[in-house]
């Protein structure tokens, strides 16, 4: 008898053990970021990157979704709150840290990045990778990625640069202000969500914004006309960045840190990547269907518009050479990896 339950408590204590065990590999994640649930990004890129990533772990990772900020804070500040642990995940625009990114800004540059956002995106990771890691050294990068051309929503027409001039418009980053006010634009900066308030309110007459997040903005609604530069190459883009805390990653057991490394790099910057384009098409499509002008401007005019912004590059290089970057030499590695996987 006593024989037994000894047996029988060390089996209990063995059991205790395991489950413990068992609790201490499972994981509950919190991704943060700005958008709502429906938008394209969150939709058809983080979704299915959570399913994947539950699936894969065997459940042992659950991951929360917090979209619309609901996490607190304000998308500024979403970079911060992976590095520091505040959540576990993020997925925000770095353009809304202006500065804080200054070699991969060189995607930003005006007519740099193909419209197709998924082959600009496979670009765009394999770049930060080589040559702007160290912006990333205090998160786990899973991916970086860009969003399809830049395009001016406004209220009045845009056929010509005439046209633009001192027009109020939404900047998306740093650059595309820079760029919007070599164009003859006012630029006012503001992070995306804040667009439909500023424009019914008249604090701006037009925005700039990729086509994919013009129905969750209700744009479409907002203005009529809708314009866009000719060529593969497009005004601007906008460059995203999906991380990790640190300290999370490090407490994961290495089969889980395995699932979390099989779902980060070139795929998921490329799945993020169609997402954008996949919404682009559904923005074009809310747009027409709400009757909307869309403005495609002729080769002719968007020379003109290349070399209103031609100087934009010339000032980025000037300014990133104070921080002891070749911006010249980024900027043609940059173009070289787009022909790249444009191809």
């Amino acid at each position: 008898m006593i024989k037994l339950k000894k047996l029988l408590i060390g089996a209990g204590v063995l059991a205790s053990m395991a489950l413990q065990g068992a609790a201490a590999s499972e994981m509950t994640l919190r991704l943060h970021q700005f958008l709502p649930q429906t938008s394209s990004v969150p939709a058809m890129a983080i979704a299915p990157w959570i399913e994947k990533v539950e699936k894969e772990s065997g459940g042992r990772i659950k991951v929360q979704h917090f979209p619309l900020m609901q996490a607190g804070g304000t998308p500024p500040q979403l970079f911060d709150q992976a590095r520091d642990g505040v959540v576990d995940i993020i997925w925000t625009a770095l353009g809304y840290t202006p500065g804080r990114f200054p070699r991969s800004e060189v995607f930003e540059l005006p007519f740099m990045a193909n419209k197709d956002a998924e082959k600009s995106s496979l670009a765009f990771h394999e770049f930060v990778t080589t040559h702007a890691m160290e912006e990333f050294k205090d998160v786990k990068l899973l991916a970086v990625h860009v969003n399809g051309p830049g395009v001016l929503h406004t209220k009045t027409p845009v056929k010509t640069l005439d046209d633009l001039k001192g027009m109020r418009v939404r900047g998306a980053s740093r650059i595309v202000n820079i760029t919007l006010e070599q164009l003859g634009a006012v630029p006012v900066g503001m992070p995306a969500p804040a667009v439909s308030e500023a424009l019914s309110k008249g604090v701006i007459n037009a925005t700039s914004l990729q086509w994919e997040v013009v129905p969750a903005l209700r744009i479409q609604q907002m203005v009529k006309n809708h314009t866009v530069t000719a060529g593969e190459r497009g005004l601007y883009t906008g460059t995203f960045a999906f991380v990790m805390n640190k300290g999370t990653y490090d407490k994961l057991p290495a089969d889980l840190k395995k699932v979390i490394d099989n779902n980060s790099g070139p795929k998921v910057a490329a799945l993020f990547g169609k997402a954008m384009d996949e919404g682009d098409k559904k923005g074009i499509e809310a747009v027409r269907k709400e009757g909307n002008t869309i403005i495609t401007l002729d080769a002719a005019e968007t020379a003109q518009w290349q070399r209103a912004t031609s100087r934009v590059r010339a000032m980025w290089y000037q300014e990133v050479a104070k921080r002891g970057i070749d911006g010249d030499k980024l900027a043609a590695e940059a173009d070289k990896l787009i022909a790249k996987h444009s191809k």
